[in-house]
């Protein structure tokens, strides 16, 4: 990845946040959304602590980048974060667990960059009911800086094959802390399977797989007009698509050879995994799916921190009838009696991670 620009947010007890505008891991400078990628640029630009805090907690991590937030502004120090109903993924995600999980991400590093500008933030979940809103927050001075703010716009996503080569048993003990570490060959082979077999499921049912070819977006014009969802750019998508080789249409139709290439693609990216993290919680409220998206936000910026990739592959834990048996495999192989597996990752040495295309934080502030 080649960064233009740096800039640096200093941390209260030591470290930085780096900002970068460049490219989307395979962009050229041609065809680079830089629209898109704006939003990264701009963290930490703002004057109000609130608007600098919410600059970052927008480049969180979520399903299907759908960025299902919307913040108002409340008197001088407060916000309240609202979800964007129309954000949803009806067939894979029917009671919206994960939509839920990527708000905890939300909040997670919400705090962790308001902590690192000096703020500490207080939090009341639900504040008006679990139909109202899902968090209130109020910003004061004398937060301290977490460590892992400083990898806040180093994380982002991997979806290319893994490196040959183990998770050190060091780094895989002290991510324990955070989530259970799968690295035994025999289990990683055995999530291997689940996660290949859930992911099939998932794509040879028209309906689950017709959510994800809606939501992408094919090549620079259309990641830079809607950057949100899924984002397939870089020179070789671009020229796909010119060639006549990648379309909706196309990628809708398993018969269809730019279908059957992408499944060979995502099949040896699945297969090219170490190791796999596991977050589960004792229950599966909607605090229970906050909290495991907190975690799971920590557990990336860990992660990126160790020079580990991390990358979701959560198809087995939908609630869709068509995935009930892999449902019930993966909570009987990670999970203990009465336990909800809430994530479920791919872990290991990756390449260049991406940015992911991103609505400015101005079109997600509401009555402000």
């Amino acid at each position: 990845m080649t960064l233009t620009r740096r800039k640096a947010l200093t941390l209260i007890g030591g470290g930085t946040v780096l900002a970068a505008t460049g490219t989307i891991g395979g962009c050229s400078a041609i065809t680079t959304p830089n629209t898109a990628i704006r939003p990264w640029a701009l963290a930490g630009e703002y004057d109000d602590p609130r608007l600098n805090a919410l600059s970052f907690a927008l480049l969180a991590p979520n399903p299907h980048n759908l960025q299902p937030w919307q913040v108002r502004l409340e008197g001088s120090n407060g916000l309240t974060l609202m979800r964007d109903s129309t954000k949803a993924l009806p067939e894979t995600d029917p009671l919206d667990r994960q939509i839920f999980i990527g708000l905890g991400c939300f909040i997670e590093q919400m705090e962790l960059a308001a902590g690192a500008a000096g703020y500490r933030t207080k939090v009341k979940l639900f504040p008006e009911g679990p139909r109202g809103p899902v968090a209130y927050a109020a910003l004061a001075p004398g937060g301290k800086a977490d460590p892992l703010a400083a990898h806040i716009l180093k994380r982002g996503s991997c979806k290319e094959p893994f490196e040959d080569r183990a998770v050190p048993a060091a780094l895989a003990n002290q991510l324990e802390l955070l989530a259970d570490i799968y690295t035994d060959p025999g289990e990683v082979a055995e999530l291997r399977k689940l996660t290949v077999d859930a992911w099939m499921v998932e794509t040879m049912t028209p309906r689950t797989m017709q959510e994800s070819v809606d939501l992408m977006r094919l090549g620079k014009a259309e990641i830079n007009a809607n950057p949100d969802g899924i984002d397939l750019g870089g020179a070789y998508m671009e020229g796909l698509m010119l060639a006549g080789l990648l379309s909706r249409e196309i990628l809708s139709d398993p018969d269809s050879k730019g279908f059957k290439q992408g499944l060979k693609m995502y099949h040896d990216m699945l297969m090219a995994t170490p190791a796999y993290a596991v977050i589960t919680t004792k229950g599966n409220s909607r605090a229970d799916q906050i909290a495991a998206g907190r975690r799971w936000l920590r557990l990336n910026l860990a992660t990126t921190g160790m020079g580990l990739s991390l990358h979701p592959v959560s198809q087995a834990l939908q609630e869709y009838p068509e995935m009930k048996a892999h449902y019930a495999q993966a909570h009987q192989t990670l999970a203990t009696k009465g336990q909800t597996v809430q994530m479920l990752g791919r872990l290991g040495y990756g390449p260049a991670t991406q940015r992911t295309p991103r609505w400015p934080l101005e079109t997600k502030l509401i009555d402000a």
